[in-house]
């Protein structure tokens, strides 16, 4: 479609109306730092999973509000303390894989950084809930309830959608009431069960465990597959360089960012890009287009860490995690935990080769991220 149109065009959603995409880094820019009351952000999709009262899903002064309530355990010594908890959890983690058999990254990305982010945002080692919570996202990596959503309407699916959370909100409230009673500690419950009242907390705690499990298992997930499809890049890492490793962190979200799109709905007329915005369309900022601009990034499908080397990733050039006021609240600690995890790795396997060389994956859409053809299959040795 850009090649078609250019860096503006729009496309008819079927149950969403018009979204005009955009990826020229002036209009990026326009739609992150844009009044919250002119564009608002659209996560509706997210409404049956998440909850209403969860972050995603707040709009203009609440939202401000809420985020900078749950900011503080996300940034500066609250992420460096995880370090040692996401060693010893990918330690114990590629301790189990075979030598030389096929590995599908994903599944295996995913239970470690549930693990992770049970540890993380409640504290505690429960076989239980994971299971439960496990269960329940389960049902958002299946593309048909994508189509569900769309055809029978998100405060319909939300409903049918209660009764799949249930046994989640159950273990949730039990383990808030017992912090209640019990204050103190250093994961995430802990410091906000204080500050916060039943459903409103429970739908944070979903929202964390969320969007702080599965985006980063995709993420580790399409960096093994591209790892191992580029020797060179493999061999460079296994150094212990770590600019390099943070190099290859962001490469592989330039490269396979796991959300392809920013999504503002238009609250009040906006002129971007030269085009006048009626309330009702969506304006998304297409992180996967920003990403390939060969002005902006020279051979653009090409794996080349050393990018980052050469020059820092822009505000508005390099956006995996969105912008502005709405950016992921989480972005430090996945890219913690992605350095964190591939270093162990690095220093634990020798050899990462794909399971097909001559077949390049695709990736596929699970609701509203895009993960690799067959769960990312590699061989460590």
């Amino acid at each position: 479609m850009r090649a078609r149109y250019g860096d503006t065009f729009s496309l008819q959603i079927a149950g969403e109306g018009t979204w005009v995409m955009v990826s020229d880094p002036a209009d990026i820019k326009q739609v992150f730092t844009a009044d919250t009351k002119v564009l608002h952000a659209g996560n509706e999709v997210l409404l049956p999973l998440l909850g209403a009262r969860s972050l995603l899903l707040m709009q203009e002064s609440e939202h401000l509000a809420e985020r900078r309530r749950l900011l503080p355990p996300f940034h500066g010594d609250r992420i460096e303390a995880y370090g040692a908890l996401i060693g010893e959890i990918a330690e114990r983690e590629v301790a189990t894989w075979p030598p030389g058999a096929v590995l599908t990254a994903r599944p295996r990305m995913q239970a470690l950084t549930l693990e992770l982010i049970m540890r993380a945002v409640l504290g505690v080692h429960d076989e239980r809930l994971k299971a439960a919570i496990d269960r329940m996202l389960t049902l958002t990596r299946d593309t048909r309830w994508a189509i569900f959503l769309i055809t029978a309407g998100y405060e319909r699916a939300r409903r049918i959608f209660r009764r799949v959370r249930a046994p989640v909100e159950r273990m949730l409230d039990d383990e808030i009431a017992r912090r209640r009673g019990r204050p103190g500690g250093d994961d995430i419950l802990s410091q906000l069960v204080t500050e916060m009242e039943g459903e409103q907390l429970r739908d944070e705690l979903i929202t964390l465990l969320f969007a702080g499990h599965e985006t980063t298992a995709t993420a580790l997930a399409w960096a093994l597959e591209r790892l191992a499809r580029n020797p060179a890049a493999w061999a460079r890492l296994k150094e212990g360089e770590e600019d390099y490793l943070d190099a290859v962190a962001k490469e592989t979200l330039r490269l396979r960012p796991v959300v392809p799109i920013v999504l503002r709905r238009v609250i009040e007329p906006i002129e971007i890009a030269g085009h006048l915005l009626p309330p009702g369309v969506s304006v998304a900022p297409c992180i996967l287009l920003v990403h390939r601009r060969p002005d902006l990034y020279p051979d653009p499908a090409a794996f080349r860490p050393e990018r980052f080397l050469e020059r820092p990733a822009g505000t508005y050039t390099w956006i995996p995690f969105g912008g502005g006021v709405r950016r992921c609240l989480g972005a430090s600690l996945a890219l913690f935990e992605m350095k964190a995890v591939l270093r162990v790795i690095a220093a634990r396997v020798e050899r990462l080769t794909p399971d097909a060389p001559g077949a390049e994956p695709m990736g596929r859409s699970a609701i509203v991220t895009v993960v690799p053809s067959r769960g990312g299959q590699v061989i460590p040795a």
